[in-house]
């Protein structure tokens, strides 16, 4: 993946993407940014590992809400076909920018008017920070599902409904969602509409026929930077960070879930 040289002249949509490149995948320390660098390093390598496990070699991956391809250059660089998407169409020619090799194609627009050309098209899709942001998770999960061949999978990232500061409510407790329609695919935290907690998450999936195959939480308390821990990250080495954030994963159950802000899963589709 190509590191473009940051221009003036480009589109605010690109300058903020580059200014999220440079820490997010070129490793630019800002101290005050930590939490969040680590966040997404652990959800984007969990995914790599994932398909790199799961999906065939060559096989079709669909991108949902791919913003500047941080996932989708890559995985086209180690051989699937890749099929970018986002609704914000301007964001396809800062990937191409960055574009060095592999097959990516581009599909910009609401996936949901999309999704009746793709019927049963991919081996995978991939959903990352996406699932909080819909007004409807239930039939978000619905039109994926129906993207991927029987036999496939979807791999999806969203903040943890378990931790013990979520203050949003649950999907499931909400009467009438279509009244967050307004302020559905918003960026960023502030467009979080519903956060759902593993119980939660197993139960949408199971009613639109998919098996959880895999379903963790990850991105401890320190690693996070909450609670104040953000400002002993700087003086801490990275080693033990990453090392706390692996033990903290094979504590019991109950505080595992309670102290984790992300819930990453993998999804099967039944062949029958």
């Amino acid at each position: 993946m190509l590191r473009p040289a940051y221009d003036e002249a480009w589109p605010e949509s690109y300058r903020i993407s580059h200014h999220y490149d440079e820490m997010d995948v070129w490793g630019k320390r800002d101290d005050r940014d930590l939490g969040y660098c680590n966040s997404y390093r652990i959800r984007r390598q969990w995914t790599f590992d994932s398909i790199k496990e799961l999906v065939p070699a060559g096989g079709t991956i669909l991108d949902v809400a791919a913003a500047s391809g941080n996932f989708s250059l890559p995985l086209a660089e180690s051989g699937y076909r890749v099929t970018w998407n986002d609704l914000r169409a301007d964001l396809a020619g800062m990937v191409k920018l960055k574009h060095e090799f592999g097959q990516i194609d581009f599909a910009p627009g609401d996936i949901f008017e999309l999704a009746g050309k793709w019927a049963a098209h991919f081996d995978a899709v991939v959903a990352c920070e996406v699932l909080e942001h819909v007004a409807h998770p239930d039939q978000f999960l619905a039109c994926l599902a129906g993207l991927i061949k029987p036999g496939g999978r979807l791999f999806l990232t969203t903040p943890n409904g378990s931790y013990f500061r979520n203050n949003l409510p649950r999907f499931s407790d909400c009467p009438d969602p279509s009244v967050f329609e307004q302020m559905q695919f918003k960026p960023n935290s502030d467009g979080h509409i519903f956060l759902l907690d593993p119980a939660e998450f197993r139960d949408l999936s199971a009613h639109e026929g998919l098996i959880v195959e895999r379903l963790l939480v990850m991105t401890n308390l320190l690693s996070h930077g909450h609670v104040k821990l953000g400002h002993l990250l700087p003086y801490l080495p990275d080693s033990l960070v990453r090392a706390l954030e692996s033990a903290s994963r094979k504590l019991p159950r109950p505080l595992r879930d309670k102290i984790h802000t992300q819930m990453c899963a993998v999804l099967h589709k039944p062949l029958a």
